[in-house]
């Protein structure tokens, strides 16, 4: 793999195709790169959001915050990390489609921490708007990208019919977790979410 990597361009996508791992060469433009960079973007605001968490954290320290009674945000980081390999799989999967790599335990896991979670959270009676601190405003980011994504790899499976069910699942239960983890999240910044009003349009 280091040598494949090693040099950088090849000059061989300046037509605007770029090769797939068959061998065979595709528009940049095609849908299923729209998938694949979109996969990549979520990855990448996972990864903004872990540098965030970190960064919110090391203040926390700083500031000697008492943050015994309430989970301390470098619990997520295990978590986030796992999802930005998880979801390099996926790329591999839009990239090679006979290759599979999200597993249906995957999705399962999701929806245990999002139940545990749920069991700490009050219920939701109203609409929460993507607002709050930078962290949680982040995760929203991530959630929008993540429902982007989901819709590109329904379109690229209604045309191709070989994106693995599997992984539809995984990625519209993500963006639930997402969801969840936002709530969460605004409760360790502030505690308090920001509640869509109707009445403040009247």
């Amino acid at each position: 793999m280091g040598n494949r990597l090693s040099k950088i361009y090849t000059r061989t996508g300046d037509d605007g195709t770029t090769g797939m791992a068959n061998g065979s060469r595709v528009s940049k433009a095609d849908l299923r790169f729209d998938a694949m960079g979109k996969i990549d973007l979520l990855n990448s605001q996972i990864g903004l959001l872990r540098g965030y968490l970190s960064q919110d954290n090391h203040t926390q320290n700083s500031q000697n915050q008492p943050n015994h009674a309430q989970p301390n945000h470098v619990q997520f980081d295990a978590k986030l990390s796992r999802l930005q390999h998880q979801l390099f799989n996926l790329g591999g999967e839009l990239a090679m489609p006979e290759y599979r790599g999200i597993l249906a335990e995957y999705a399962t896991e999701l929806e245990n921490q999002i139940d545990e979670w749920n069991t700490h959270l009050p219920p939701l009676k109203d609409f929460i708007l993507p607002a709050g601190t930078i962290v949680t405003s982040q995760v929203h980011i991530a959630r929008c990208y993540c429902r982007d994504a989901e819709r590109l790899l329904v379109a690229l499976n209604s045309r191709d019919d070989n994106v693995s069910p599997i992984s539809l699942q995984f990625i519209n239960r993500l963006s639930d977790w997402l969801f969840v983890l936002a709530r969460v999240v605004a409760r360790l910044d502030a505690g308090q979410e920001v509640l869509w009003d109707k009445t403040t349009l009247s």
